[in-house]
């Protein structure tokens, strides 16, 4: 059955494409904004290139929710990054609304992922790009287990129960609307933070990052006001800019 949008995402000039199979939502989101075509939603019922984070392979099959949207010139490039958090917050909010019995077992794991229970659940992840004649893109890419659990990951993964790919999607692109506005090309980040942290994973939480010059282990700290990690460790509290966060 073909997706569509909610009446009040499509008066906001929001616009879906709807795949039955595709390489790659964010890589043809990509090609919509640099086409000219800005809030345009792909979906895919399965993906044969999908990728999550440093171009790693997203097992894709059918399913799952696997949507990417493409923005042009949400903001100045320097608070792109923060729409992690918006996409994060835009989850929590759409997968609480439709199943408050998992308040307690949701969570969002800094930089980019959302936890059932303590085990992988959602994966986002953001792809930017200058556009010809200047400005920036941005693509969300979102990538959600309700039915199949993505193969070979690094940590635990588990299904998110009671959701339906359809539901799901509907109420997420109605909290990405309003967590748009809520950001206000970054003049609303500091709400948005907050609301963040209200879904992380609990301050102490026990973590290793791994990052380029190695691994660093502590506890979750929080994030700062540029929504950095905060990792506490035994020689003091670290600021984390970038790195793939793991639960010990």
């Amino acid at each position: 059955m073909t997706l569509t949008l909610p009446p009040e995402v499509l008066d906001a000039g929001f616009s879906l494409e709807h795949h039955a199979e595709i390489g790659s939502t964010n890589e043809r989101a990509l090609a919509c904004v640099l086409e000219g075509r800005d809030r345009v939603w792909v979906v895919a019922d399965a993906q044969q290139a999908g990728r999550g984070r440093h171009q790693r392979h997203w097992h894709s099959p059918p399913g799952n929710l696997y949507a990417s949207l493409g923005l042009r010139a949400p903001c100045e490039a320097e608070y792109l990054p923060q729409f992690g958090f918006v996409a994060g917050v835009a989850l929590a909010e759409a997968v609480l609304a439709l199943a408050p019995e998992l308040a307690g077992h949701f969570s969002l794991k800094w930089p980019n992922d959302a936890m059932l229970d303590g085990r992988k659940c959602a994966g986002l992840l953001l792809e930017g790009t200058t556009l010809p004649g200047g400005g920036s893109a941005l693509v969300i890419g979102m990538g959600v287990n309700i039915t199949s659990l993505p193969e070979a990951l690094e940590q635990e993964a588990a299904l998110l129960p009671g959701l339906t790919r359809d539901g799901l999607f509907a109420a997420l692109t109605k909290r990405m609307l309003a967590l748009i506005a809520l950001h206000g090309k970054g003049t609303g980040f500091d709400t948005v933070r907050a609301r963040w942290l209200g879904h992380a994973l609990p301050l102490g939480t026990r973590m290793r990052v791994r990052l380029p010059s190695g691994e660093r282990h502590g506890v979750f700290g929080g994030i700062d006001a540029e929504g950095h990690l905060l990792l506490g460790t035994g020689a003091g509290q670290e600021t984390i800019l970038a790195g793939d966060v793991f639960l010990v």
